[in-house]
């Protein structure tokens, strides 16, 4: 197939790169957009690479002021793996309340994943999950989680499974809790509010 021409000159900043990576997604391995417009498209470039890494390729046929022409290439249905963090560096500095220390960000996600941390002390109150399933990894520290039935103590190493709308309250030991949790995407936001300002469907 022919590569797709894609002149963007004349298309509203806001819509140009939503249009951009549809049709790129929308190609087969080994197709192409060509790109037109009227500026270096670094920052499309810096978009490229931070989503699609290693499944693409940026070639320039034209620089020349006010006309930019660029191949982007399709070279793999989807990005390789590749590391976006270490637990370790991120759980050596002393945390004094809760702070989220990482977040899987990655548009185009199946997963959200979020490292949280808690100082000694520290609580998460009751409240209600939502609708999805959360797989919990405790990296470090210790503490306990309260549900329905009663309390379960974890550590270091546990793998806590929290039931979707399962209740539940987090609080940390002495030496803090740190813990990586694990769910399918959500497209909207989560807001944790307590359980006694809940609404009852």
């Amino acid at each position: 197939m022919p590569d797709v021409t894609l002149d963007v000159r004349e298309i509203p900043k806001s819509e140009r790169h939503p249009k951009i990576f549809g049709i790129f997604d929308a190609l087969d391995v080994g197709e192409a957009i060509i790109l037109v417009n009227d500026h270096d498209p670094r920052h499309l470039r810096d978009e490229f690479e931070q989503k699609l890494p290693s499944a693409y390729e940026w070639e320039y046929l034209v620089r020349e002021r006010r006309d930019y022409r660029v191949r982007i290439g399709k070279i793999l249905a989807a990005p390789a793996p590749r590391i976006v963090g270490n637990t370790s560096a991120l759980t050596e500095s002393a945390v004094e309340r809760a702070d989220v220390a990482w977040k899987l960000d990655t548009d185009g996600r199946g997963l959200d994943s979020n490292l949280i941390r808690l100082g000694a002390g520290g609580v998460i109150g009751a409240h209600q999950g939502s609708e999805v399933d959360v797989l919990v990894h405790v990296l470090r520290g210790s503490g306990t989680v309260g549900t329905a039935t009663g309390t379960v103590d974890v550590a270091a190493g546990d793998l806590l499974w929290l039931p979707r709308r399962s209740e539940r309250a987090i609080s940390a030991g002495p030496d803090g809790l740190d813990y990586l949790t694990v769910h399918t995407h959500r497209t909207s936001s989560l807001t944790i509010e307590p359980l006694g300002l809940r609404s009852r469907a």
